[in-house]
């Protein structure tokens, strides 16, 4: 069984987190959709369902610490060599941290949608080395927690959503935007997106896909989708589909010994993508480790390569995966290796040398490494921007001491996230954003965005890519606002605003939801703005393109009003769930699979997907 992951948010303890264990699932079946019965579906979830940020869920069992990880017992001096340009430690460049109290790690939104069936449409059937300390090969400890890809995968890769010079890795739907286009630093005065207005915005359900049954009491890891030019790509368990954009066949199965455990969110050259998964089914309650790496050609549907890597004797765990151009970069406790995306030749790997080791990496138009070095509880944090095929430090940012995580929001621009505490001694949280020249690595800006006033969630532990609701196009950083009292009597909205990362200050544009909706960003178009908007109840959702100059909004599509569609629809929301847009198809999927099903007891969804005319 894959247990679910503790609360996120969760500060570690004095062991550093454990791996959690992943399902044995049993075949996929299909039940036939059934009408569930009338009235609104019920807005809590079962008490014991594991969704991440919810509350008094289960908590996970530790797996068998494995041999060969942990973190050294004494905080080692960068050396000098390898992992710093010119053999030292590279320009500093920030801010004395001006929070006394730095939180341990990020939150993270629950679940909390109702699952629904929708009977709309027929229901298809899924079917160079770089250098660490040798003493983390001693210390005994297993790897950090899975996280969810919170509103990850990646999007349609002929959008010409290119955000710099050297991007061939197209960009994620709902996080990570990257540039929209424009100068090195995404700079443009708006439009130019590829997104084309339909005449007609309405929608319909174009197929929905049931949710992979597994055994009684079990969740079982399925992140992972991508959508191109040719096929929506989703994983399942042990398996990645690739499905027909229109109809729901399947038009290829890349099966995979053992259950998924991280995705990439960017496509690579080629349309290929990399996941990171374990080497056979695990037993019940238990894990066989997240060591097997593995290439994806989206375009033929086949499985390129399979990868592991070792420090010793022991393969590596790892946390998370990436893609940037024609590189596979994979991160973890105790260092991070890269593997060329169409070969899979190595391309550098954890050494037991090293004084210091790469957490995770940022994908997309460049590869930034999150490198930390120092005792546990103690680290330092260095953001390497790093050439993608030798990994030669390019340029270096030494994040103040006292932050533990961070998250890689933009590699072009480059951003950088981290939960820093707050100044003001009350209880709000403060998600700091750092504007980082990746040229020079000097510290271009710093953004404060409380949790009070932003709706923003960054994770930061494991997955370093895994912030939502936060998007960076045209040399901007776009945040969503809190939830607050709308116009009328009893409803609520928010606003999408931009910040400058030149200057760090909001530039003015602003943009409304309108009463009982809320604005999401997803990605850049171009230099447009694409954004989710969530729904009253009583009406579908909509996606919108924001103009990046006057910020006017354009409607790209409205879902059904329908309730058994407004249900669905409800169970997957960016935060929560993979949410991809382009010419005109939307698709929202789970990240999990549960045998808890439904809370009306209908069939539950994989995902499901709507499209224009």
């Amino acid at each position: 069984m894959s247990t679910p992951p503790p609360p996120p948010g969760q500060p570690p303890q004095d062991q550093p987190p454990q791996q959690p264990g992943f399902g044995a699932p049993q075949p996929p079946q299909t039940p036939p959709p059934t009408t569930p019965a009338s009235g609104p579906a019920p807005q809590t979830p079962p008490p014991a369902a594991p969704q991440p940020g919810g509350y008094g869920q289960p908590q996970p069992q530790p797996p068998a610490p494995q041999p060969g990880y942990g973190y050294p017992p004494t905080a080692p001096q960068p050396q000098a060599g390898y992992g710093y340009p010119g053999g030292q430690p590279g320009p500093y460049g920030g801010q004395p941290n001006p929070y006394t109290q730095p939180q341990q790690g990020a939150y993270q939104q629950g679940y909390g949608y109702p699952q629904a069936t929708v009977p709309m449409a027929p229901a298809v059937q899924p079917s160079g080395g770089r250098k660490m300390n040798a003493q983390l090969a001693i210390i005994g400890a297993a790897v950090v927690a899975i996280a969810l890809i919170i509103g990850g995968g990646v999007w349609y890769a002929g959008t010409g959503d290119d955000g710099g010079k050297d991007d061939t890795s197209k960009s994620s739907g709902g996080t990570t935007g990257g540039g929209g286009g424009g100068d090195e630093k995404g700079g443009t005065t708006g439009g130019e997106g590829s997104e084309k207005v339909p005449s007609d915005p309405a929608s319909k359900v174009l197929f929905q896909v049931p949710m992979p049954k597994v055994g009684e009491d079990e969740t079982t890891v399925v992140e992972g989708s991508w959508l191109t030019d040719t096929v929506y790509a989703k994983s399942g368990i042990a398996e990645v589909v690739g499905y027909d954009l229109d109809k729901g066949t399947k038009k290829w199965t890349v099966k995979l010994p053992g259950p998924v455990c991280h995705a990439s969110r960017f496509v690579g050259e080629g349309d290929k993508v990399a996941v990171v998964f374990q080497p056979k089914m695990p037993a019940k309650n238990s894990s066989e480790g997240c060591s097997q790496i593995a290439a994806i050609d989206l375009a033929a549907g086949t499985k390129l390569w399979t990868k592991t890597a070792q420090l010793g004797d022991s393969d590596i765990g790892w946390d998370n995966v990436t893609v940037s151009s024609g590189t596979v970069a994979v991160g973890s406790t105790v260092g991070g290796a890269a593997f060329d995306l169409a070969s899979g030749d190595p391309l550098w790997s954890p050494k037991p040398t090293d004084t210091c080791f790469d957490a995770g990496y940022g994908g997309g138009p460049k590869l930034v490494a999150l490198r930390k070095c120092g005792q546990y509880g103690n680290q330092t944090i260095h953001v390497q921007t790093l050439d993608q095929k030798s990994g030669k430090v390019v340029s270096e940012y030494k994040m103040a001491q006292g932050i533990e995580y961070a998250s890689v929001v933009s590699t072009e621009p480059l951003v950088v996230a981290a939960e820093v505490g707050n100044s003001s001694g009350d209880s709000a949280r403060i998600l700091d954003f750092f504007s980082i020249d990746n040229k020079t690595g000097e510290l271009r800006n710093r953004i404060a965005a409380p949790d009070d006033q932003y709706e923003v969630d960054c994770d930061g532990i494991s997955e370093v890519e895994d912030c939502s609701g936060v998007v960076v196009g045209n040399d901007r950083l776009y945040l969503p606002t809190k939830e607050h009292d709308g116009a009328t009597e009893y409803s609520d909205t928010n606003e999408i605003v931009a910040f400058d990362l030149a200057t760090g200050k909001e530039t003015g544009q602003r943009a409304d939801a309108g009463d009982d909706y809320a604005l999401v960003p997803l990605r850049m178009d171009g230099g447009n703005l694409i954004a989710y908007k969530t729904p009253p109840y009583d009406k579908g959702g909509q996606v919108v393109s924001i103009d990046g100059g006057s910020f006017k909004q354009t409607k790209l599509m409205e879902n059904p009003a329908d309730e058994k569609v407004r249900d669905a629809e409800a169970r997957f929301r960016p935060g929560t769930a993979e949410v991809l847009f382009a010419a005109g198809r939307l698709f929202m999927a789970d990240v999990y699979a549960s045998s808890l099903g439904s809370v009306s007891g209908e069939p539950d969804y994989l995902f499901i997907a709507f499209g224009t005319n």
